[in-house]
C-alpha cells in the first residue's frame, strides 16, 4: 500500500479539518497527503510517511522507526531475512529461544532479589526483553516460512547487559 493511500484512509476515519487544526496546517495540505505526488500534474504532495521513509533510509538508523512504533504503544523489530527451507536447525533453533527466555528470566530474579527494581535495573530488564523479542520474532517468522538456515547463519547471540 501506498503512504498516500493510507493517509486517504486514514482521512475518512478522521476529520481532515481537525487534522489540519491540530498540525498548524492548511486543510489543502491534507488533501494532497492523501494523492498520488505527481509534481508535473501539480497534484499531491510529499507526505509525512514518505518523509519518514526517506529520512530513514539516508539515515539508516531504525531508532527513527522504534521511536515512531514505541509512541504508538508497540514496539519495532525488523524481518527476519530468509533464504530456503533447512527445517534440521529446528531443534537447535528452538533450544536458543528457550535459553534465552531463560537468560531473560536470570536478569529478572537478580534484580527483584531484593524486592526493589532500580532504574538501571529496569533499563536492563526492557534492553533484554527487546532483544528477546527480536530473536523470537526471527524464529516465529522462520517457522512460518519453514526456514531455519537463516537462524543459524546468523546465530543471533544476545549481548551480555550492561557492555
Amino acid at each position: 500500500m501506498q503512504s498516500h493511500e493510507i493517509l486517504r484512509e486514514v482521512l475518512q476515519r478522521s476529520s481532515p479539518k481537525q487534522v489540519a487544526a491540530d498540525l498548524g496546517l492548511s486543510v489543502s495540505m491534507i488533501y494532497k497527503w492523501a494523492e498520488p505526488a505527481d509534481p508535473a500534474a501539480g497534484s499531491g504532495s510529499t507526505n509525512p510517511l514518505d518523509r519518514v521513509d526517506a529520512l530513514v533510509r539516508s539515515t539508516n538508523d531504525l531508532r527513527i522507526v522504534q521511536w515512531i512504533c514505541q509512541r504508538a504503544g508497540g514496539f519495532f523489530i525488523r524481518n527476519p531475512e530468509t533464504h530456503g527451507p533447512h527445517a534440521h536447525y529446528l531443534i537447535p533453533a528452538t533450544n536458543q529461544i528457550v535459553q534465552e527466555f531463560a537468560d531473560l528470566l536470570a536478569v529478572i530474579a537478580t534484580a527483584a532479589a531484593d524486592n526493589d527494581i532500580t532504574d538501571r535495573e529496569a533499563a536492563k530488564i526492557r534492553a533484554r526483553w527487546e532483544e528477546l523479542k527480536c530473536v523470537t520474532e526471527g524464529f516465529v517468522a522462520c517457522c512460518e516460512k519453514g526456514n531455519f538456515a537463516t537462524l543459524k547463519e546468523k546465530a543471533v547471540a544476545l549481548k551480555p547487559l550492561g557492555t
